[in-house]
């Protein structure tokens, strides 16, 4: 494991041009091929890093963090004294300074390959947990507050530990008691992060299929309960009793996640998105997107662009 302990700086950004180019940079992390993860410590005063994405998995917990702002595809939330978050599948992400006024904010970074593991340990029972969690992680996860105070001893441990065998194990009981309290969350739309769907019911994800295939046309409920073989009724109580979601707002987050990466990679016009992911009405389309993203087409545009590095 390469382990090290910064008080103050980043680590060293290296630029992809291409990723550059398009305004949303790529990182070249500083880990060792030879090594499990890469571990830092470090205390600043401020948030400065841009929004970026990597290939590897990170795990990031901030402590002194209130009133920052945590990007993770998109996804903005302000934050509390604590966050713990990780981030896989190079989904961009981000901690910005907005009304953070603390002077002394404590980061610490693990960063780990996505072979790591290796596929055939991560399909064995005992993986199934965290296999699971490194999986939903392409959208983002946001741990709780009371996961973060459960696990927060046994950070402090792993910096602790003499760098070797007994620091991987105290960084796999880590991950391992995240992925088994499930009390976190996603952050990022589906669409936005180009994540397969995948349900425990192949009627739902028969229906998931269809709908990220067709959501930028007129999708209806009869057609989507004629393909399950079920009635409209009986198929929108089943989707929402498996999904925890109506239909309509399963289609609206799809079509919002995808307005929001549209907004992001390109410089489309607003009312183009709008009819280009399914809406057919800028109105109703700004109206709605205000609603899920707490600001409108665009603000959030502008607050992707103030937080790139731009050529």
């Amino acid at each position: 494991m390469h382990k090290r302990a910064e008080p103050t700086g980043f680590p060293p950004l290296t630029i992809n041009l291409q990723s550059a180019m398009n305004k949303i940079i790529t990182e070249i992390t500083p880990l060792s091929g030879k090594d499990c993860f890469y571990l830092v410590d470090r205390t600043k005063n401020a948030f400065n890093y841009p929004i970026h994405h990597h290939a590897e998995y990170e795990l990031n917990f901030v402590e002194g963090c209130k009133g920052a702002a945590r990007v993770v595809g998109d996804s903005i939330e302000e934050l509390e004294d604590f966050d713990l978050c990780l981030v896989g599948h190079g989904i961009e992400h981000a901690w910005e300074q907005h009304d953070c006024t603390s002077s002394r904010i404590r980061e610490i970074t693990i960063q780990f390959s996505s072979d790591l593991f290796g596929e055939a340990l991560l399909h064995k029972t005992q993986m199934a947990d965290i296999s699971r969690m490194l999986d939903e992680s392409g959208k983002g996860i946001a741990f709780s507050q009371k996961a973060i105070m459960h696990i927060y001893s046994r950070i402090e441990k792993l910096l602790k530990a003499e760098s070797g065998f007994y620091q991987l194990i105290e960084f796999l009981q880590i991950l391992h008691e995240l992925a088994v309290s499930h009390d976190y969350r996603q952050l990022s739309s589906s669409s936005f992060a180009k994540a397969r769907v995948s349900s425990d019911s192949r009627r739902v994800t028969k229906a998931q299929e269809y709908i990220d295939r067709h959501y930028k046309e007129e999708v209806r409920l009869a057609d989507l309960a004629d393909l399950v073989g079920m009635t409209p009724t009986s198929f929108s109580r089943f989707f929402k009793l498996r999904t925890g979601r109506s239909v309509s707002d399963y289609i609206i987050d799809i079509r919002i996640g995808a307005a929001s990466r549209m907004l992001v990679d390109s410089t489309t016009s607003i009312a183009e998105i709008c009819y280009e992911c399914g809406f057919n009405n800028v109105s109703n389309f700004n109206r709605i997107f205000k609603k899920k993203k707490n600001r409108s087409p665009k603000e959030f545009r502008e607050y992707y662009q103030r937080h790139k590095i731009l050529i």
